[in-house]
């Protein structure tokens, strides 16, 4: 079975540039496997942050480059805000609220991703096995199993579907010890939905997505 590093999170051209120095971005990532994608972009994240770790420790935010550029392409993030808007208020909405939720609910994403990034410490996964995948299979998951010596083994789904025109497969869901965070965000931002709207909810998340990238202990120091 194949081994690699990763954090929790897939779960996405990163360029650091401090004291003069530039950090290109990794190369694109095979998207004809869904297993291969998974482990390819974890590399390609992990091999980042582990290359630019002193930077990435001065600034946190710039880790949101690092989503931006290494995981981003492989999300398929409209589709995403689609399933969490759900039937009801996808049809309600007008193209231009879709595209205004789809954007904003983006940038929550790479500022989620960043975040829990932030708490990468050489965690040491391991991807599924290749499996047969039949023609005309759409939806795909990938169960990979993170292992840390100082916590318990987290299991993590990834749901990836495949383009029809392209061929390409892409991440849209991940499910965390059972818990999918399509259906946990469903069930979040139902209520708000429901009451203030989906222009309210929109700027709910530009307000969120704005927050620094800081640890958990950190961010606790500057509230109290």
């Amino acid at each position: 079975m194949r081994k690699t590093l990763i954090a929790f999170g897939s779960a996405l051209s990163l360029m650091l540039v401090s004291l003069g120095q530039t950090v290109q971005a990794s190369e694109p990532v095979d998207q004809s496997n869904p297993y291969q994608l998974i482990e390819q972009v974890a590399e390609n994240t992990f091999s980042r942050i582990r290359k630019d770790r002193t930077l990435l420790r001065a600034d946190p935010d710039l880790l949101r480059d690092v989503v931006k550029d290494e995981l981003l392409p492989y999300i398929h993030t409209r589709y995403a805000a689609s399933l969490i808007l759900g039937a009801q208020y996808y049809r309600k909405a007008t193209p231009e609220q879709r595209d205004a939720f789809t954007e904003a609910f983006t940038e929550y994403m790479i500022a989620s991703y960043a975040q829990i990034l932030l708490e990468y410490d050489d965690q040491t996964i391991e991807v599924q096995k290749d499996k047969p995948i039949d023609p005309n299979d759409k939806i795909v998951k990938v169960r990979v199993d993170m292992t840390d010596a100082s916590r318990p083994p987290i299991r993590l789904d990834f749901s990836l579907r495949k383009n029809t025109r392209t061929g390409n497969w892409q991440a849209y869901d991940v499910t965390a010890e059972g818990v999918s965070m399509i259906q946990s965000k469903q069930s979040e931002w139902k209520t708000p939905l429901r009451r203030d709207g989906i222009d309210a909810v929109v700027e709910q998340l530009k307000e969120i997505a704005k927050r620094p990238i800081r640890r958990e202990d950190k961010q606790k120091q500057d509230a109290s």
